[in-house]
């Protein structure tokens, strides 16, 4: 159900509550006024996220907005009282993510992306379980644990092929490429980085891009 369909759901089941008398069903309205809040606080977070990746990438100083972790608290705390298994997945992944990437704190981040990923292998959401497959796969490479690495990078890439999303194999490929040149594998980082810049270019994946040179030049 959208959430256009859920605020007209509440309307409709206020009126009902009104001039029926039956206060029983405002109970599902909240409910469904509550998917609709932690769908909203999810995307204001990522949005966050993203303003914080795009200002990394002009060669900037981003500073962490704190209202990005509170949103994504928000957005757990309503997914499991309601019971939405794949949106608390999702949610732990963007706090995991957020621990990661911006505060660079993996001791914290790895416990987060573990359990998202574990709810998203529930519910059988791939696309959950791949982006934190993936970042599990750059915290074990940052750990110096390498075939680690390559392993959840691999299986992520395995997933993201599978529901279609290329520019997240593209990203994977850097990684993969940057572990296969830390186990003195030179010729195949540089393949590799070949295949990501093929796919990155086809799917207008221009930040990848950039990643896949800048890649090149430190390998």
């Amino acid at each position: 159900m959208s959430a256009e369909d859920r605020i007209e759901q509440a309307k409709t089941l206020y009126e009902r509550a009104v001039f029926s008398g039956d206060a029983s069903v405002l109970t599902n309205a909240e409910r469904g006024l509550d998917a609709v809040e932690a769908d909203a606080a999810l995307a204001r977070g990522r949005i966050l996220h993203a303003r914080f990746l795009t200002e990394r990438a002009n060669a900037g100083s981003p500073v962490e907005d704190p209202a990005e972790l509170t949103l994504f608290e928000r957005a757990i705390e309503l997914y499991r009282a309601l019971g939405d298994a794949r949106g608390e997945a999702e949610a732990l992944f963007w706090i995991g993510c957020l621990h990661q990437v911006v505060r660079r704190d993996n001791e914290t981040a790895v416990p987060e992306l573990e359990q998202s990923c574990r709810l998203a292998v529930q519910v059988g959401d791939k696309p959950t379980q791949a982006e934190a497959l993936r970042h599990l796969g750059i915290a074990a490479y940052m750990a110096g644990r390498l075939d680690e690495a390559r392993e959840r990078l691999e299986e992520s890439s395995r997933l993201s092929r599978e529901v279609g999303a290329l520019p997240v194999v593209a990203a994977n490929m850097v990684g993969l490429a940057y572990v296969a040149a830390a186990q003195d594998r030179r010729a195949d980082a540089l393949a590799t980085l070949g295949e990501a810049h093929a796919i990155a270019e086809a799917h207008g994946a221009h930040a990848i891009v950039r990643q896949i040179e800048q890649a090149r030049t430190e390998i």
